[in-house]
């Protein structure tokens, strides 16, 4: 009969896939097929061919993008040819600056051969280990010299300025950066940079001339500890070491103040507004906040300035008198003395005779070892916080 032919329509379909029997739904391969992920069903109603629908779990278009992460320094990867080769502006702009980096060590590394080459006939020469003795006698046939008077005038003059420049610095920095108005920070800041724009030489003249005589009631208080042999001499009143170190101090405290000024504004808010949410006041804000934050910064800007005064010249030689009456060596900050930039200063009449040269290209080369050190230092405490290069 017809009606037996007829097929009959499967009414435990239903209860089937209540049951979690995947009998009419039925997921597709989970596999890649060109390309695309096959996240799609199967539908089969019992009554008609199997229908398959294929979707892509991710957009093709997204698909495309590289994941790698961008290796600094390797030129701009993502706008390059089709061959993966950088363009040849990174090419040549990579090489101009590997150029000038390898061309600075170059530079300091011949300045330090030059230096051990033409210091090592007078260290041969010389009757006294240089750096125990105190002497300085390089007229005659015998060389007799040392570096220990110039090594202390110049450690002592530039720790006097740090003493006197830093704690400025800092509140000046402090004041332009937290408490004065944006109309006054500016001009503020600008007389500070301003102060490294006068040549060395004006600072000189005005030190001897102008600030050495007004500073010497300051000594005289000083004198009242004599007891310290810091304190002790007395023999000059005007270009001592205390008179060059106080005319340093106003020389780098443009430098110190610049870089804690930007370090204190580096300050993150979050910091900030967590001390004032803690109920701080602005000295409390400050303490715990801003100083923590800035004090690497701080660090490296006063051993920047530390080599800044280590290596000056004009100025100190202008300053500085000779040593007392008696011409001997004294601890005290009122004596005079030399350092050793004004010791080469001073010397450069007798370059013309090699000889001569020797010991002053010595004292050179300290000074180039002790300048370096310094700056290393610099350098290292900035890098323990690279948010400060």
């Amino acid at each position: 009969m017809a009606d037996d032919d007829m097929t009959t329509p499967d009414t435990t379909a239903a209860p089937r896939q209540a049951a979690g029997q995947p009998d009419r739904l039925e997921r597709a391969d989970d596999g890649r097929s060109d390309g695309r992920h096959r996240s799609g069903f199967d539908l089969d109603d019992g009554a008609g061919p199997e229908i398959t629908i294929v979707g892509s779990a991710t957009p093709q278009a997204m698909s495309a993008v590289d994941d790698t992460p961008p290796v600094f320094g390797a030129g701009s990867s993502g706008f390059a040819s089709g061959s993966g080769r950088r363009r040849i502006g990174d090419r040549v702009f990579s090489s101009l600056t590997a150029g000038a980096g390898a061309f600075t060590v170059a530079i300091i590394a011949l300045i330090a051969i030059f230096l051990v080459a033409k210091a090592a006939p007078a260290i041969k020469d010389d009757h006294e280990f240089f750096l125990f003795s105190r002497g300085w006698s390089v007229d005659g046939p015998v060389l007799n010299f040392g570096v220990v008077d110039l090594l202390w005038a110049t450690v002592v003059i530039a720790l006097i300025a740090m003493i006197i420049a830093v704690p400025v610095a800092v509140g000046i920095a402090l004041f332009i950066t937290q408490y004065a108005p944006k109309r006054l920070a500016k001009p503020v800041a600008y007389l500070v940079d301003l102060l490294a724009a006068v040549p060395s030489i004006i600072y000189g003249i005005w030190g001897i001339i102008v600030l050495a005589p007004r500073l010497e009631p300051v000594q005289h208080l000083f004198y009242h500890l004599g007891f310290i042999p810091l304190f002790g001499d007395k023999r000059v009143e005007t270009g001592t070491i205390f008179n060059g170190g106080v005319v340093l101090a106003i020389m780098i405290l443009p430098i110190v103040t610049a870089i804690s000024r930007d370090v204190f504004e580096r300050t993150p808010r979050d910091n900030i507004e967590a001390a004032w949410a803690l109920g701080a006041t602005r000295w409390e804000m400050i303490r715990l906040s801003v100083l923590p934050y800035g004090r690497p910064g701080v660090i490296s800007g006063a051993m920047l300035g530390l080599g800044r005064a280590l290596g000056e010249t004009i100025a100190i030689t202008l300053i500085l008198s000779g040593l007392g009456n008696d011409n001997s060596f004294s601890w005290s900050i009122f004596d005079g003395g030399a350092t050793f930039a004004s010791k080469i200063a001073l010397g450069q009449s007798e370059f013309n005779q090699p000889k001569q040269t020797g010991p002053f290209i010595l004292a050179g080369l300290v000074l180039f070892v002790l300048t370096f050190a310094v700056n290393a230092a610099a350098r290292y405490v900035v890098h323990r916080r690279r948010e400060f290069v």
